[in-house]
């Protein structure tokens, strides 16, 4: 069974810096998109960002410009550089890959951000 290890997430204060890493228990052949999601005390989830197998990305509105994601095609692995972390990024945040056979979830990181 593949599993995604998401790592990089703590507590840090507003203005400061984060970088997830998200590596599977496997490498993938073929990947159609890989992307991060967060999840908040009480909310839905929500997609936060997300990379293409072409290398083009997309980004919830209320972190454009302070966050970043990247990939690693050799290791199927899958970033997010967060800066300029404000409270409400608080969350914890889950790496998916989708492959042309299934969709894959990481167990989630804690992100804490206090003011």
């Amino acid at each position: 069974q593949v599993q995604l290890v998401e790592s990089g997430g703590g507590l840090v204060q507003a203005g400061g810096s984060l970088r997830l890493s998200c590596q599977p228990s496997r490498i993938f052949l073929t990947i159609n998109h890989m992307s991060w999601h967060r999840q908040a005390p009480g909310k839905q989830r929500e997609l936060v960002a997300r990379i293409t197998s072409g290398g083009s990305t997309n980004y919830t509105d209320s972190v454009k410009g302070r966050f970043t994601i990247s990939r690693d095609n050799a290791k199927s692995a899958v970033y997010l550089q967060m800066n300029s972390l404000k409270p409400e990024d608080t969350g914890v945040y889950y790496c998916n890959i989708v492959t042309i056979v299934s969709t894959y979830w990481g167990r989630g990181t804690q992100v804490t951000v206090s003011s």
